[in-house]
C-alpha cells in the first residue's frame, strides 16, 4: 500500500487532486487533504500528483 501525504503548507487548493481521484482526497478548509488511500489505483494517486501544480503531494510505495 502506497503512503501518501499533501504538504498543507504549499496546498493552494486547486481541487485537482480532488477531481483526478475523488475517493482518495478531499477539501478541508481550502487545502487539500488525503482521505482514504486504500483500495485506490496507484496510477491514479501518481496522476493526481503529477497534476498538482505545485508539487504538494508526495507518493511512496
Amino acid at each position: 500500500m502506497a503512503k501518501v501525504s499533501v504538504d498543507q503548507a504549499t496546498c493552494i487548493g486547486c481541487e485537482v487532486c480532488v477531481d483526478t481521484a475523488p475517493d482518495v482526497f478531499e477539501m478541508v478548509d481550502g487545502k487539500a487533504q488525503v482521505k482514504n488511500p486504500d483500495g485506490a489505483s496507484i496510477d491514479v494517486i501518481k496522476e493526481a500528483a503529477e497534476a498538482c501544480p505545485t508539487e504538494s503531494i508526495k507518493v511512496e510505495e
